[in-house]
């Protein structure tokens, strides 16, 4: 339960309150429960004369508690069959049962109701912490996960999650209450034969608890399983085309039964194992009432015991009692188990190092005033290997840098460096002569619009696509942003007109509308520094063309990187650098290039051709 604490705690600290209502109420249940059981018997031993002793009244505090406690309940119970006969008595009998069973049942209630909130807010806070957690990750820990693994981390690990470990939260608060305030009732009625039952109890708890052993790790087993499984479907559907075209579907069912079938024998385990756990505890739990019968039986006839034959049978139905809450208890350990093989998953996010750091003194950044400055730029995505080298760029305000080189050669790498998808290895990047990690990322990455070769966009409406991330714009600025991106023609000949669902991944338009209206969004944030990664490769002409009017009016007066396979596209940048295995091997304007003969000239009467 350590490490349950150490994982859960957190959860359970914004939920103080809550905890707090739930104590008390299954407190009131277990000592209503208790006094019920306590109460009864001294009435049902004169009721049937079991006990025909004549008993007067003690005065408090002059003896023994406990035993001037149980001679005046004996007392009060002989003047009440008395004065109202055994008939009337049975029923004020019942009627106090009533009652107290009904209270001990409100607060039964009681004590599930105030966990409610707990159980359905711990669910939602591990989802946000997710998400605001993935929001924060740098792209690096991307590249290196499954997409199919997050998913699963995020929902069916979180529904684990509430499956086993806060179901079971009600259980981890309820039952120790009820074992304690049992157990209590047990040595105040016999020290003696309580010790012997203590005594009894580790035992067999260590028999239950071999069973659990191994659960957790079965667990975390399940759930790689059925992110396999998952990630093999994502991948399905990114990839149907293809799969399709090679003829290869039954090489892919093949591939998905292998997990799927190794998914279900480990879950087929699980299972077994968790659900040995109730008739394992039921048979455990019979063996010690045996073994306590028949110690008590010993006492009783021996004369050595302090309780009487009646209050032994008292005795041996709150023992039995106890028994429950200890099986519920221990149910929930397996379910507990099974949960934190999942928390386990979760955490791997959670507890992700985001490797962007702001300073603590980072500072605002307003606007662009002088330019962009690289200076000595290396970068790695791992220890010893090296995507960039030594890259000293200047890229002053207004102006427009175009990278070209082989696929692999850094470019968009190096374009990435400057909003800080990730930091460089060594030298700095700095803008108006301000080191990158010493400002803001808000007010860094707001100084930049993007457009890639792939449009991102969400699925909602044309008008909340081009309005993403700009919070305050109106209908006016939406559509001008638009114009200028060669968008509100097929805009407005759409279904629903600017309200237009693009479906997921924008899979409603053509590459060239989702295009322009990246465009159209990049235009309306009117950021100072414009990046564009390839942003026509993947178009038709036509839809080139109109993208490359849209882009063209973009960049006037931006500071602009330009990444371009076709150099047709860039042939009027200022300057344009040459990239080849990580570093700048020519730059100049596209004239000057071509006069080099050289590396820029061998690309560009290729694509000539």
């Amino acid at each position: 339960m350590k490490e349950f604490y150490a994982v859960m705690g957190p959860y359970f600290a914004r939920y103080k309150k809550y905890i707090a209502g739930a104590l008390s109420m299954n407190i009131a249940s277990a000592l209503l429960n208790v006094v019920s059981f306590m109460s009864i018997m001294p009435i049902l031993n004169i009721l049937f004369q079991v006990d025909t002793k004549v008993y007067e009244y003690v005065e408090w505090g002059t003896g023994d508690l406990k035993e001037t406690a149980v001679n005046n309940i004996y007392y009060y119970s002989q003047l009440l069959i008395a004065q109202y006969g055994p008939a009337t008595t049975m029923l004020l009998l019942g009627l106090v049962l009533s009652l107290m069973t009904a209270l001990k049942t409100g607060a039964y209630f009681g004590g599930s109701a105030f966990l409610m909130p707990l159980r359905t807010g711990i669910v939602r806070d591990i989802r946000s912490d997710i998400y605001r957690k993935i929001l924060s990750l740098p792209l690096s820990f991307f590249s290196e996960e499954r997409k199919g693994d997050i998913l699963t981390r995020v929902s069916t690990d979180v529904n684990e999650i509430d499956a086993s470990i806060t179901s079971s939260i009600d259980a981890i608060i309820k039952n120790p209450i009820l074992i304690s305030v049992y157990i209590s009732s047990l040595i105040y009625m016999s020290w003696q034969l309580t010790i012997f039952t203590l005594l009894v109890v580790p035992v067999l708890a260590v028999a239950i608890g071999r069973f659990g052993k191994t659960l957790k790790a079965r667990s975390l087993q399940q759930q790689e399983k059925l992110s396999d499984s998952i990630s093999q479907i994502e991948e399905t559907l990114g990839g149907l085309r293809i799969i399709k075209a090679f003829i290869a579907e039954g090489k892919m069912m093949a591939r998905f039964d292998r997990v799927n079938n190794e998914y279900r024998d480990i879950a087929t385990r699980v299972a077994v194992r968790q659900s040995a756990a109730h008739p394992v505890s039921e048979f455990l739990g019979t063996v010690m009432i045996v073994i306590v019968l028949w110690f008590g039986g010993m006492l009783i006839f021996s004369g050595s015991s302090s309780i009487d034959a009646g209050m032994f049978i008292v005795y041996l139905v709150i023992l039995y009692t106890t028994l429950q809450p200890i099986k519920d208890l221990s149910k929930a350990g397996y379910a507990i188990q099974k949960g934190l093989a999942s928390m386990e998953r979760i955490n791997k996010i959670l507890s992700a190092e985001n490797t962007i750091k702001e300073s603590a003194e980072a500072k605002e950044i307003g606007g662009l005033t002088e330019g962009i400055t690289l200076e000595g730029v290396g970068f790695g995505y791992n220890e010893g290997q090296h995507v960039l080298t030594g890259i000293d760029l200047t890229i002053p305000k207004g102006k427009t840098i175009a990278l070209v080189g082989q696929s692999g050669s850094g470019k968009s790498t190096l374009v990435d460096l400057i909003p800080r998808y990730h930091d460089v290895t060594s030298g700095c990047i700095k803008i108006d002569g301000h080191d990158i990690r010493e400002l803001t990322i808000r007010s860094l990455r707001g100084l930049i619009g993007n457009v890639n070769q792939e449009a991102i966009l969400f699925n909602d409406t044309i008008r909340n696509n081009i309005a993403f991330g700009v919070d305050d714009a109106t209908d006016e600025q939406i559509q001008a942003a638009a114009r200028i991106a060669n968008a509100h023609d097929f805009i407005m000949e759409s279904e629903q007109g600017y309200d237009t669902m693009v479906g997921d991944r924008g899979c409603r338009l053509s590459g060239g509308q989702r295009q322009r209206i990246s465009i159209a969004r990049a235009i309306l944030k009117n950021p100072p520094i414009l990046i564009l990664d390839e942003a026509t490769s993947a178009l038709d002409t036509e839809s080139e063309r109109l993208v490359q009017d849209a882009l063209e009016r973009l960049m006037k007066t931006r500071t602009t990187i330009a990444i371009a396979h076709r150099l047709s596209t860039i042939k009027n940048a200022d300057e344009i650098c040459v990239l080849h295995e990580g570093r700048i091997v020519e730059r100049g304007t596209h004239s000057e290039l071509i006069a080099l003969d050289g590396y820029y000239k061998r690309l560009n009467d290729m694509q000539q051709l």
